[in-house]
């Protein structure tokens, strides 16, 4: 679900060739011709030539700043704006940028978070910075990315936004791309978290061709029992008056946790290594004889917390859908902000929850969240939605024959997204294709300390991030997505960083890929990468 990440101007590196590079006439002809291009479903409104540090964009989509001096750092590039209808009640915006200057020959897929509903701008221009020809889109909306109310009596437009808006995105940038070079993208590469990971995998399991690599994120490809839990925690935290669990008290749980478990890994640092190997119990912090602080929780608050770790069962008692592992409480991005919020049914995860049932599934506007029961609602969303949102597809043989790379990551601290849902999507391609097929174009790597898609306690740097400086494959996961796809190097571990603060000095730990995990040496800084190992699971 998450807000599509931010792009730091002054971390943006620009090549000088890039912003000398002004359009002469016949490259400004050239970008202009491509309006008069006939292409199936999708109509061409803009083709311009934009100079280096001419282009003016809108303000910072979340924040409202200016992004002025960002848009001047751009090279000089041919923007082309378009709108694809596949639908009678589709208007898919559509973005294609385009380098004068210094092509690298690949193109950059741009993802989504929450609802979408917007075009980053921010990761439009950072990959044009980096050499791509970069594309983004709407997914057939505008809108806040925390608001569903477009979906309501708008079939269409939800299978747009599930699947159809990003692969009718590439389709344009791959017909528009040998118009304007004369030849096509030779590697096409797609990136997203949250939302933006569901993308991903909607795009490996549905259009296989679309792209060589794909980097998925924290995904919420399991949307019917992501947004599911996300109901039923917010039932649990609205039960009562004194069922809500105020940000007051969320540090309370989140040391607790860290009290009970931190030291199981080895390294008392703050970071939970394997939370499922956490066995916090709640009752511990529970407040004595009907008292009440923010030093402790209330038995409502205890029951709200309980269901919080549970995640969702059937009647039986059979999971569903897992619950959030102990680890995630605390920070900025924590639980405050997504789970329970500043206030009740304030969170993001009730956004979230509360717009997809009343505005995809029951198309009712003032529907009572406090109806809802799993087994029942679960339904309903699964018959009318699961086909045009959900990414569960275990068989990705067509995307691994054509030669495809696929990299799953996702922080063990998400208090978005479950991190076992990714673990279980990961177990069931092995199942499914078998561990070593599965070996040969797939890797999971699970985050100790991060939240969603980014921050947390734990180093979280590994370049997943468009913003990312490192070009050494060991720090920046991106670009040994590439090199597996273009020189055949499969990936194996990274380091992984936190930036040195003013309470605490540069962390850099090893990332592993699942199931192995960075182990302490037992000697030596445990801040440094090189006192840890791979291990694998006990």
């Amino acid at each position: 679900m998450k807000i599509p990440a931010l792009i730091a101007p002054a971390t943006l590196l620009v090549c000088s060739v890039f912003l000398a590079a002004q359009p002469d006439a016949s490259q400004s002809q050239k970008c202009e011709a491509l309006a008069k291009l006939n292409l199936p479903n999708v109509t061409i409104a803009t083709a311009k030539a934009q100079a280096a540090g001419e282009f003016a964009g809108p303000r910072h989509p979340f924040t409202g700043g200016d992004l002025t001096p960002f848009y001047k750092t751009l090279p000089a590039f041919c923007r082309v704006v378009a709108k694809a209808h596949p639908s009678s009640d589709s208007d898919i915006a559509i973005e294609i940028w385009m380098p004068l200057e210094k092509w690298n020959g690949k193109l950059q897929g741009l993802a989504n978070g929450g609802f979408a509903g917007a075009i980053n701008y921010l990761e439009l221009g950072a990959s044009l910075q980096h050499g791509y020809v970069a594309t983004g889109t709407d997914t057939g909306h505008t809108g806040s990315p925390i608001d569903a109310a477009w979906a309501l009596g708008h079939p269409e437009k939800i299978v747009d936004f599930g699947y159809r808006g990003i692969h009718e995105m590439t389709r344009a940038a791959k017909l528009v791309i040998p118009a304007f070079y004369g030849s096509a993208p030779k590697r096409s590469y797609f990136a997203g978290c949250s939302d933006g990971g569901r993308e991903a995998l909607m795009e490996a399991q549905r259009y296989p061709d679309d792209y060589d690599g794909i980097l998925a994120g924290a995904p919420a490809n399991y949307w019917t029992g992501l947004l599911s839990l996300a109901v039923v925690d917010t039932q649990a935290v609205t039960a009562s008056p004194a069922s809500f669990i105020p940000p007051a008290k969320i540090a309370t749980i989140g040391k607790a946790v860290v009290a009970a478990c931190d030291k199981l890994d080895g390294v008392a640092d703050g970071v939970l290594n394997d939370p499922r190997q956490c066995r916090f119990d709640p009752a511990t912090i529970q407040c004595k004889n009907d008292s009440d602080s923010n030093d402790c929780l209330t038995a409502p608050q205890i029951t709200a917390l309980k269901t919080i770790y549970a995640g969702l069962q059937d009647a039986s008692g059979k999971a569903i859908f897992p619950g959030y592992l102990p680890g995630a409480e605390e920070g900025q991005g924590g639980w405050g902000l997504w789970i329970t919020g500043p206030a009740p049914a304030k969170s993001l995860m009730a956004y979230f929850g509360l717009g997809f049932y009343s505005n995809m599934v029951y198309d009712q506007k003032d529907w009572d969240y406090k109806t809802f029961a799993v087994e029942t609602g679960m339904k309903a969303a699964t018959t009318k939605t699961a086909e045009a949102l959900n990414a569960t597809n275990p068989d990705l043989k067509a995307f691994r024959s054509r030669g495809g790379k696929l990299i799953l990551y996702h922080g063990w601290n998400d208090p978005a997204i479950p991190a076992l849902n990714t673990v279980n999507y990961y177990q069931e391609v092995i199942k499914k294709m078998g561990s070593s097929a599965t070996d040969s174009f797939t890797r999971l790597y699970m985050v100790p300390g991060m939240q969603h898609c980014g921050g947390g306690p734990g180093p979280e740097d590994f370049g997943e991030a468009l913003d990312a400086t490192s070009t050494d494959p060991q720090h920046n996961i991106r670009i040994t997505l590439e090199n597996w796809v273009e020189k055949g190097t499969a990936p194996s571990s990274f380091v992984v960083s936190k930036a040195a603060s003013a309470n605490s000095p540069e962390i850099t730990r090893p990332l592993c890929p699942y199931p192995q995990f960075g182990k302490y040496k037992g000697t030596g800084d445990p801040n440094k990468a090189e006192n840890f190992a791979c291990a694998g699971p006990k």
